[in-house]
């Protein structure tokens, strides 16, 4: 079992990851292997997690150490190899991309399905529906949501995660209280990715319809990854 490397990292199984990278990797980012986890090293991983569609995160947790150890040499450059396939519900929320709010009395009835799969069951679509829309994709993947419509109810749902695609992420804005987002600052999607600077989440309720958007880590606090329990 490996351990979990980060930039700061030395050892031996520093020297491993390099040496995985360098073989991995396409182009090859010629990593000198000697067991230091620098900058260099971390944007080898980070590339190479884009390339495995993981999260993206600069870490090398158990995820990360199955892809380099399992997956094929990549192509040589030109080629696409998929290491790891999105799960499935990331397929169905990528489907509803573009379901937007209608302004005025009346309301999206898909947006009103979503609500469905909630205690809430809410029949507006000004209702605050993060949470919501998590539970629809989910149930439509034929995985069991938490059925409320509150952000928050994610953080009891599942088991804990690392950042990986897929993975149901919810961070928390104190301003965003009370606004047209969220109605307690939280807020809760999809990953797509974590950057340094953001969090990329698919998500409902993003500017008032399903999209993808950037949330700066200046401004949002993560709460947590989950991931079903098998």
């Amino acid at each position: 079992m490996h351990p979990i490397l980060r930039r700061g990292s030395k050892g031996p199984d520093v020297k491993r990851l390099q040496q995985l990278l360098n073989e991995k990797l396409r182009p090859s980012p010629n990593l000198k292997p000697d067991g230091d986890f620098g900058p260099a090293t971390e944007k080898a991983v980070r590339a190479f997690q884009t390339q495995a569609r993981l999260g993206v995160d600069g870490v090398v947790g158990t995820q990360t150490w199955s892809a380099l150890e399992g997956a094929a040499p990549a192509p040589p450059s030109g080629g696409t190899t998929i290491i790891k396939a999105e799960p499935a519900w990331m397929k169905v929320a990528r489907g509803e991309i573009g379901q937007k709010e209608i302004a005025g009395a009346q309301h999206n009835p898909r947006i009103i399905q979503y609500h469905a799969t909630t205690t809430l069951k809410a029949t507006t679509d000004e209702t605050a529906w993060c949470a919501s829309f998590v539970n629809w994709v989910l149930k439509q993947a034929g995985v069991p949501g938490t059925n409320s419509a509150a952000a928050a109810s994610w953080l009891n749902w599942g088991v804990e995660s690392q950042a990986r695609v897929g993975a149901i992420v919810v961070i928390y804005n104190a301003a965003a209280a009370n606004s047209s987002l969220s109605t307690s600052g939280n807020h809760v999607g999809f990953l797509i990715e974590e950057t340094p600077a953001h969090y990329s989440i698919l998500g409902g309720n993003q500017s008032d319809q399903v999209k993808i958007s950037n949330f700066s880590k200046s401004k949002w606090r993560l709460k947590g990854y989950r991931w079903p329990r098998t």
